[in-house]
């Protein structure tokens, strides 16, 4: 499984759309371990392009501060599921409480 997370300077960015760059973390769902972490840049922000972007990366999954309803549909359609409302936080830790399911997903920062 591979999470893709928005990120500034290290930690999760609570706009995705805002961000210049997602750290990619490859999983191994059986062990719960973090396998491989990268980061690529993010390309120029329109509306449609980072699912597409995101998804020709490989990623399953976005773990996200804040998202709009049709970004979140794009997804979808794409098969990348969306969690919404994570706090700023490292990518490495969202993902290891992810993989514990402690995760804490609160409102969606985003309100478009």
């Amino acid at each position: 499984m591979r999470i893709a997370i928005p990120v500034a300077e290290g930690m999760l960015n609570l706009h995705f759309g805002h961000c210049h760059a997602f750290a990619l973390i490859d999983v191994d769902l059986e062990s719960k371990a973090i396998v491989a972490t990268r980061e690529v840049e993010a390309p120029k922000h329109e509306p449609g392009v980072l699912p597409l972007f995101l998804a020709t990366h490989g990623a399953n999954l976005i773990i996200a501060g804040g998202m709009g309803q049709r970004a979140q549909e794009h997804f979808k359609n794409h098969g990348i599921e969306v969690i919404c409302g994570a706090p700023v936080k490292s990518p490495q830790e969202l993902v290891k409480e992810y993989l514990e399911g402690s995760l804490v997903a609160g409102d969606n920062v985003c309100d478009h």
